[in-house]
C-alpha cells in the first residue's frame, strides 16, 4: 500500500508554495484552484503571477514537511509495523497479513484515506503487490486496488512521468515517442537498459509486477508485539496502567513459549488526534515476569519530564519487545550469589528507568598506563557481570596509594613560580586562587604518552605526590621535559606548564 499526502489550504484564491532552486524562485506545490488558473509545478513565480495576479504564495518549509510526514508515519504504525518513507510526500505500508484485521484491503484503504482526509490532507492511495506499482498508480488513480497479475494492465495507460524517474529520463522517453508506460513496456528490456540504464529498467519491471524491491521500514520489526484497541478512548491513569499491566502478562506468555526474555521494551500510546508517544525501557537481564515489566514502566512514566498527555484519550496501546534473549536457567534456590546479582540487576533497572540508563554506570579497567584512560565508565545495565569480575590492581600493603582517590576528568592548570630543574617539584603553587606551600614531596613518576596510537605524541609527564602545610595531598604533574620537550623551534627553553590531576584522601 502506498499513499501520498500534502496539506490542503482552503482559500478562495489560488494558492502555491514556492522554493528557491538554482537562484530562481519556482512553484514547489499548488492547489487545484492554481491548476485551473494555468499555474504548474516548476514554473517561475514571476511567470505564475503574470498568469494569475491574485495568487497566494507561501514559502516551502522542507524541515516541517519532513516532520509532518514522519508524524503521519508514526500514526500509520497502528495498521502495520512495516512503514517506510517515500520522500518527499509518500509512505509505503506493507500490509501483508494485516488487512483482514481491518475488514479487508478495501476497508483498510478507506480507513487510512478517510482519516487523513478528515485531518485536512489531500490523499491519494492505492494497493498493489509491489511498492513501485502502488506508487505509480497513486499518481493518477487514487483508491484503486490492483490484483495480482494485473499490474501491467493497470499502469499501461499511465504517462511515463508516473514512474517517478529522473526528469532527463522522462524527457528522453517522450522525445523517443514513448508517452505511456505501456509504450515503454513494448520495447525489449535490453533496448531500454542500453538507452536509460539498468536502474530505470528495474523500476519499470517493478511497476509492471515483474519484479519487486524491498522497502526499508523506519523501525526494525520487534520480536514480539501485543496491543489493545479501545472502542471508546481511555484517558485515566488507572485504566492506562491496568491495560499496560495486562499487556505485560500477554507479552510474557508469548515469550515464555519460546523460552525468551525481554531486554528492550517499548510502550506506544496512540491518541485519537493522531499523536503517538513511545516510551522505551531497557533491562540488564532478560525479563520473564510481568510484574517486573509493570514496575519498570510505572517508574518510567512517573519520572517523565514531559508527562504522558492522553488528550482526548488513547484508542490503542501497544507493548513490544524489540530485543529479546534466550533465558538461561540457573540454580537459584541454593546459590545466594545468584539472588544477590538478581536483586542488584533489578535495582539498576529501576533506577535506569527513572533517571536514564546512561546515568547508571560501572567502571571497568583499561589496559593503559595513561591515568585518565585507565578507567572506562560503561552502562551498568549492559556490563554488570563484567564489572563484578573485573581485576583491579591491588594496593601494596603498608604503602601509600599510587593514584588519588579523586581523579579529575580534565587536569586543571596551576601556577608554579619556580621549581627545581630539571626534574624537581615546585616549592609552592596556586590552584583556584589559593596558594599552597609544599612541605612533603614524593616523585617524580614519569609517564610517557602512547606514541603508537593516533594523537599519542603528547609531551612526557612527571607526576609528584604533594602535601601542603595544611595536610592536603595533591597529585600534580609537569607537562614536558626540560631537556628536549620544553623548547621552541630555535631550541630556546620555554616555561613549563603544571597541572593538578587529582586529590588524595
Amino acid at each position: 500500500m502506498e499513499g501520498t499526502s500534502s496539506t490542503s489550504i482552503a482559500d478562495s484564491y489560488p494558492t502555491v508554495v514556492v522554493a528557491k532552486q538554482h537562484n530562481a524562485i519556482l512553484i514547489h506545490s499548488l492547489d487545484e484552484a492554481a491548476v485551473r488558473a494555468g499555474v504548474s509545478i516548476g514554473l517561475p513565480l514571476a511567470n505564475a503571477r503574470a498568469i494569475c495576479p491574485e495568487l497566494t504564495v507561501f514559502d516551502a518549509d522542507e524541515v516541517a514537511d519532513r516532520k509532518m510526514l514522519e508524524d503521519i508515519a508514526d500514526w500509520c504504525d497502528r495498521f502495520t509495523p512495516l512503514v517506510a518513507l517515500d520522500p518527499p510526500h509518500g509512505l509505503y505500508l506493507d500490509i501483508t497479513g494485516c488487512a483482514h484485521l481491518f475488514g479487508g484491503e478495501r476497508a483498510l484503504l478507506q480507513i487510512v484515506s478517510g482519516a487523513l482526509s478528515r485531518r485536512g490532507f489531500a490523499v491519494s492511495a492505492a494497493i498493489a503487490s509491489t511498492a513501485i506499482c502502488a506508487r505509480t498508480v497513486t499518481r493518477h488513480a487514487s483508491g484503486k486496488i490492483v490484483a495480482d497479475g494485473e499490474e501491467a494492465e493497470a499502469v499501461a495507460p499511465l504517462p511515463v512521468s508516473a514512474l517517478g524517474a529522473e526528469d532527463a529520463i522522462t524527457a528522453g522517453l517522450r522525445r523517443a515517442g514513448l508517452k505511456t508506460i505501456g509504450d515503454v513496456a513494448l520495447r525489449a528490456p535490453h533496448e531500454i537498459t542500453a538507452r536509460f540504464g539498468a536502474s530505470f529498467t528495474a523500476l519499470l519491471q517493478q511497476a509492471l509486477g515483474q519484479g519487486d524491491g524491498p522497502i526499508s521500514p523506519r523501525k526494525p520489526l520487534p520480536d514480539y508485539i501485543v496491543e489493545k484497541r479501545f472502542p471508546d478512548p481511555v484517558a485515566t491513569d488507572t485504566v492506562i496502567a491496568m491495560n499496560l499491566s495486562a499487556l505485560a502478562t500477554m507479552l510474557v506468555t508469548a515469550m515464555d513459549k519460546q523460552g525468551k526474555g525481554a531486554r528492550k521494551l517499548e510502550a506506544s500510546f496512540f491518541r485519537t488526534d493522531g499523536a503517538v508517544r513511545t516510551i522505551p525501557v531497557e533491562t540488564g537481564r532478560p525479563v520473564t515476569k510481568p510484574e517486573v515489566i509493570d514496575r519498570l514502566f510505572r517508574e518510567r512514566l512517573e519520572a517523565l519530564n514531559d508527562p504522558l498527555d492522553p488528550g482526548f484519550g488513547f484508542d490503542l496501546i501497544r507493548l513490544s519487545a524489540s530485543r529479546t534473549e534466550i533465558v538461561v536457567q540457573q540454580q537459584r534456590d541454593l546459590d545466594a550469589n545468584v539472588h544477590d546479582s538478581d536483586e542488584l540487576s533489578a535495582l539498576i533497572d529501576r533506577i535506569a528507568a527513572r533517571i536514564g540508563g546512561k546515568r547508571v554506570v560501572v567502571h571497568l579497567p583499561e589496559d593503559t598506563h595513561i591515568p585518565e584512560s585507565a578507567v572506562r565508565a560503561v552502562s551498568a545495565q549492559h556490563h554488570l557481570a563484567a564489572a563484578t569480575q573485573a581485576a583491579w590492581p591491588e594496593r601494596i600493603a603498608g604503602e601509600p596509594p599510587l593514584r588519588p582517590l579523586r581523579l579529575f576528568e580534565k587536569p586543571e592548570p596551576i601556577k608554579v613560580p619556580f621549581a627545581t630543574v630539571p626534574d624537581g617539584p615546585p616549592h609552592q603553587f596556586t590552584w583556584r586562587r589559593v596558594t599552597h606551600a609544599v612541605v612533603r614531596v614524593e616523585g617524580p613518576e614519569r609517564i610517557a604518552m602512547e606514541w603508537w596510537k593516533q594523537n599519542g605524541d603528547g609531551p612526557t609527564r612527571d607526576y609528584f605526590r604533594i602535601e601542603d602545610e595544611a595536610g592536603q595531598r595533591f597529585w600534580i604533574f609537569r607537562d614536558g621535559l626540560y631537556e628536549s620537550e620544553l623548547a621552541d623551534e630555535e631550541g630556546e627553553p620555554t616555561p613549563p606548564r603544571w597541572f593538578v590531576h587529582g586529590l588524595f584522601a
